[in-house]
């Protein structure tokens, strides 16, 4: 959760569901074929399914997922699924529920485990995103690893990210890739790389007994080179970076009366000449000099430069 001294976007500001639909026909029409509803909470966003519909239409989409963090999970699962939603991502950082309060300012654990069983029932199979922080709930690796099983879910393990409102963000608690193996390996024995190329930000490897896992080692090891992703705001701005501190309005014009050749034109002006690179410029400091990327003051000002608006 957002620190509650932050700014939230204006009701009024958010793209409505014909306007969202709009606007991702045309970025799929520039050859878009994977989306993700993220957040923040996209569940939070009422009606969820109708949404899901009618992306999950449009020609030419072959993926469509969605990342929450499980507290509506439950009573939306089937709506979801049967709206066209393929796939669902958890955001799970602990398997205690006094840590889970401590962490996000919820007690809303019990509510999120349900979710992801009913995610396991209608889709068979998840994901479950956990940031290790270090002195915190980096003894949880196995534990994740063995509920992940439990649930036929593949657990991702992401390490601490210097963006966004990450305002107590501390080299110190960084675990690193290595540092996620090599615990793993003491326990589990040898592990291998899982063998694929993709544009995925998880690098994906194998235990012994088969089982996958992931790891997102974007704030040392970082993925630019091979990034395809954007991101668009539930207010309309069109980010090439999670470590941007600018975004393109796309709502501005798209009310303005912006024909869709016209969008496609700025949409795709902006995508050619992308050169962000934002966490291998991170990754120039070292671990111990670095520190939080954006100052709470900062954030106040522009809702924008949050993890929760920009879709973290």
């Amino acid at each position: 959760m957002p620190e509650p001294e932050y700014t939230w976007l204006p009701r009024e500001d958010l793209l409505t569901f014909e306007e969202l639909t709009r606007v991702v026909g045309i970025f799929v029409s520039l050859g878009v074929d994977r989306i993700r509803l993220t957040g923040g909470e996209p569940l939070l966003r009422r009606d969820l399914p109708t949404l899901v519909g009618r992306l999950a239409a449009q020609p030419g989409l072959r993926d469509l997922a969605m990342t929450t963090n499980g507290v509506h999970l439950a009573t939306h699962a089937r709506a979801l699924k049967a709206a066209g939603l393929q796939r669902v991502t958890v955001s799970l950082d602990t398997l205690r529920p006094d840590r889970f309060i401590q962490l996000t300012r919820m007690d809303q654990h019990a509510a999120v485990l349900q979710g992801i069983q009913a995610a396991c029932e209608v889709f068979g199979e998840l994901k479950l995103d956990t940031v290790v922080l270090g002195g915190t709930n980096d003894d949880e690796l196995i534990p994740l690893i063995e509920f992940g099983r439990s649930v036929n879910a593949e657990v991702r393990f992401i390490e601490y990210m210097d963006v966004g409102g990450a305002t107590h963000w501390s080299p110190d608690a960084v675990v690193t890739r290595r540092d996620i193996l090599d615990r793993l390996a003491a326990h589990y024995g040898p592990i291998a790389p899982y063998g694929e190329i993709t544009s995925a930000p998880a690098d994906r490897y194998q235990l012994p007994d088969g089982t996958i896992f992931g790891i997102i080692a974007s704030t040392t090891e970082p993925f630019c080179a091979r990034c395809d992703r954007s991101r668009l705001t539930a207010d309309g701005l069109f980010y090439l970076c999670l470590y941007a501190t600018r975004g393109t309005d796309i709502r501005q014009p798209l009310r303005a009366g912006a024909s869709d050749d016209d969008l496609q034109e700025l949409i795709r002006n902006i995508w050619s000449a992308r050169t962000d690179r934002g966490a291998e410029q991170r990754a120039t400091l070292s671990l111990p000099d670095r520190r939080s990327f954006v100052s709470l003051a900062a954030l106040k000002r522009d809702a924008h430069l949050e993890m929760h608006t920009k879709g973290g």
